[in-house]
């Protein structure tokens, strides 16, 4: 399993009501975030290849800790850097171990006053679980990233939509087609109401996977935490797992 790196990227767009400053969003020249992520997930079914649900040999358990950063180096180019440590274990592996980490740039094409458009490039390292046969899904041993973010405010700047298509080039697996789609709405200054769901299919007819989280985001100044529910939909291949997000944001 792995920290949802999209996910993370998606929901960031939430800095602050009116403003959105994350996926398609770069961050200002000289500014940035860093979010620290705890997911906790727990499977007993999967969806087998066929698509239909089936009892898993044993309960499986995924745990994950995650860092996304990010950096404006000019108003218009932001570096990302994400990372992750994993425990999990089901009916054949015990693993723990430092995930993937991935670098990468994103470069704002396009922005007016409610919508923008980013391409996101990045590489990945697979992390230590890749040998372990605990990697995250999706997962090679060097990977590499191209991403289009499209965004718009909406409601009259207190809600945003973010939508994310992304090709993974992965060395010693399938090639992925991902996408995200994020949507949230300010209560006021200090609350959000976050909805996302995120997805994936490997070529050559592998794994696929559907997720959807919904969050809350409660603003302390500079500082925000955010705590939601997150569970597998629909799939191939996957665990149907479910469980608790919880995150920390700061920005500087």
């Amino acid at each position: 399993m792995k920290v949802a790196a999209a996910g993370l990227a998606c929901l960031t767009a939430a800095l602050a009501a009116g403003v959105a400053r994350a996926g398609p969003w770069t961050q200002p020249a000289g500014q940035g975030q860093i979010i620290v992520k705890y997911e906790n997930m727990v499977a007993d079914r999967g969806f087998d290849p066929a698509g239909d649900l089936a009892d898993l040999p044993a309960e499986r358990r995924d745990r994950a800790v995650g860092m996304f950063a990010e950096y404006g180096l000019t108003d218009r180019v932001t570096l990302q850097l994400k990372g992750d440590w994993q425990q999990g274990e089901d009916a054949f592996v015990d693993y723990d171990g430092r995930g993937p980490l991935e670098i990468g740039l994103t470069w704002q094409v396009w922005r007016d006053d409610t919508t923008a458009i980013s391409l996101y490039g990045g590489y990945a390292d697979g992390g230590e679980g890749r040998n372990a046969g605990y990697a995250a899904p999706g997962m090679g041993d060097h990977d590499w990233e191209a991403r289009l973010s499209v965004g718009r405010s909406v409601a009259g700047g207190r809600g945003f939509v973010d939508l994310q298509a992304a090709r993974r080039m992965r060395d010693g697996l399938p090639d992925e087609t991902r996408a995200d789609a994020t949507a949230g709405i300010h209560l006021n200054d200090n609350w959000m109401v976050l909805g996302q769901a995120f997805g994936g299919v490997a070529d050559d007819s592998g794994p696929r996977w559907l997720n959807i989280e919904t969050s809350v985001v409660r603003r302390f100044g500079n500082w925000s935490v955010q705590a939601g529910w997150r569970r597998t939909v629909a799939g191939r291949e996957t665990p149907v797992s479910k469980g608790a997000v919880l995150a920390l944001w700061r920005r500087f």
